[in-house]
């Protein structure tokens, strides 16, 4: 079981390479804080130390089970996170890591992060591990270093990673890229709802729960099963072979968990026979990669000392009307574009 060791230096700057790996191998909760907070920085010295102590835990990596967790507005996502995790850390005896998503502010950049104060068992239970993180104004329902952290969960020993986004949106798709099961939380009787979510999203989840399935609610969360399974059928069989199935639950009363969970464990067992499970993980591997090239490139396009000087002109420009976006855009990337 992880361990929560805490030392003088550990509240201090930056570690060692050496620290962070033997800490995060190690299972200790600390330094895997610490790990997080070390590839989620934007300084370039932490960015460096952050890749090279990724590349030291590589082959301890690789071997969990992510389950991604969504939901629209009002349905109980950090409830349901933390039952669901409780079942499994004290019924299974699993280890756990929750990493959860908060919006930042649009205004101001920040975010509550209010994640863990509303997991109260998980929040206490030694076999899990929350740490929130803000969006940062990353599109895609996940923050900008979620999958290395995933990465650095895996490296310290938890067997499984919840991952519970931001809430359902428009482009709330690139958590399916770094899940194995992509499980969305529905509410009783919210059938307009599914039609007005974007295709996209239905077209790629795995498994769907009713929550809040207890008291007068009960017969309408089953009416609301039948109607979203029917409904799921109408779209095109996933590209593996699996078809999404809708369950009922309670987080509340905690009835219907072994079953979602039996729902994803099946749904593994069932890739992995058929080779679907490594190839699942090898797209979301190489789109991981995608997006780290577009993410670098932007980066050296801002910081490009020509561009950086001309960008305040330009905007001006646009902002007086001088110039239309396109063409500032135009005069910008022809400058940053490489002499051949």
């Amino acid at each position: 079981m992880p361990s929560s060791v805490s030392t003088a230096r550990r509240r201090g700057g930056r570690l060692p390479l050496h620290e962070y790996v033997e800490g995060v191998l190690s299972g200790d909760r600390v330094v895997l804080a610490r790990a997080i907070t070390l590839i989620e920085s934007l300084l370039p010295a932490d960015a460096e130390l952050g890749a090279q102590l990724l590349d030291a835990v590589l082959r301890h990596i690789g071997k969990t089970r992510r389950v991604g967790i969504t939901g629209v507005p009002g349905v109980g996502k950090s409830t349901f996170v933390d039952a669901l995790g409780t079942y499994i850390t004290r019924e299974r005896g699993e280890l756990l890591a929750v990493l959860t998503v908060d919006p930042s502010s649009p205004i101001s950049g920040g975010s509550i992060l209010g994640d863990k104060t509303r997991m109260e068992r998980l929040a206490v239970d030694e076999r899990a591990f929350i740490r929130p993180s803000p969006s940062g104004g990353h599109l895609g329902g996940v923050a900008r270093r979620t999958r290395e952290t995933i990465l650095l969960c895996e490296a310290a020993g938890y067997r499984n990673v919840f991952i519970e986004t931001v809430g359902v949106g428009q482009s709330e798709t690139a958590v399916h890229s770094i899940s194995d099961f992509f499980l969305l939380l529905m509410l009783p009787g919210a059938g307009d709802e599914l039609q007005g979510m974007k295709r996209g999203i239905i077209e790629m989840i795995d498994g769907m729960a009713i929550n809040k399935a207890d008291g007068d609610n009960l017969r309408r969360a089953e009416r609301a099963r039948m109607e979203y399974a029917s409904a799921l059928h109408l779209f095109p069989p996933s590209p593996d072979g699996w078809v999404p199935k809708v369950l009922t639950c309670s987080a509340l009363q905690g009835t219907g968990l072994r079953e979602i969970w039996d729902m994803i464990l099946d749904h593994e067992t069932r890739l992995e026979a058929s080779g679907q499970f490594a190839e699942r993980r090898t797209r979301g591997n190489l789109q991981w990669m995608h997006e780290l090239i577009s993410s670098g490139l932007g980066e050296m396009f801002r910081t490009h000392p020509a561009i950086a000087e001309l960008i305040p002109k330009v905007e001006e420009d646009v902002r007086k009307g001088c110039v239309t976006p396109l063409a500032a855009s135009y005069r910008l990337l022809n400058l940053f574009q490489p002499k051949l």
